[in-house]
């Protein structure tokens, strides 16, 4: 959960008064606000899985064996360094790197499962 964002306060347009951050999902995947919260038995429909359920699962980015329909996830554009556009790429880490922190919440699926 996060109250700010680069040292500062979090801004209405990122989310304030608080915000989930899930580092390891695309951003499209992260709850941007947090107004109210709602204990529900089954998982309700988002945006992404209404319009595009075959491309934007429940496993998109996690596993980077695992392409999008439309592209590759095994590598990455490195954004940094002054660059605007780079072309360097380097090797997805599974998880966006946060293996360690957080293999143990997908224990027992299928990640190999395209969505």
């Amino acid at each position: 959960m996060s109250v700010g964002l680069y040292g500062k306060t979090l801004a209405p347009q990122n989310g304030a008064p608080i915000r989930l951050v899930v580092p390891w999902k695309y951003g499209f995947k992260n709850i941007k606000s947090i107004v109210k919260i709602h204990l529900l038995e089954k998982e309700p429909p988002t945006t992404w899985n209404l319009l595009a359920s075959h491309e934007y699962g429940f496993y998109a980015n996690v596993n980077p064996e695992v392409d999008h329909p439309r592209w590759s996830q095994s590598s990455e554009r490195f954004i940094g360094e002054g660059a605007v556009f780079s072309s360097t790429r380097q090797k997805t880490l599974m998880f966006n790197g946060y293996a360690e922190e957080v293999a143990s919440l997908y224990k027992g699926m299928d990640l190999t499962r395209k969505f």
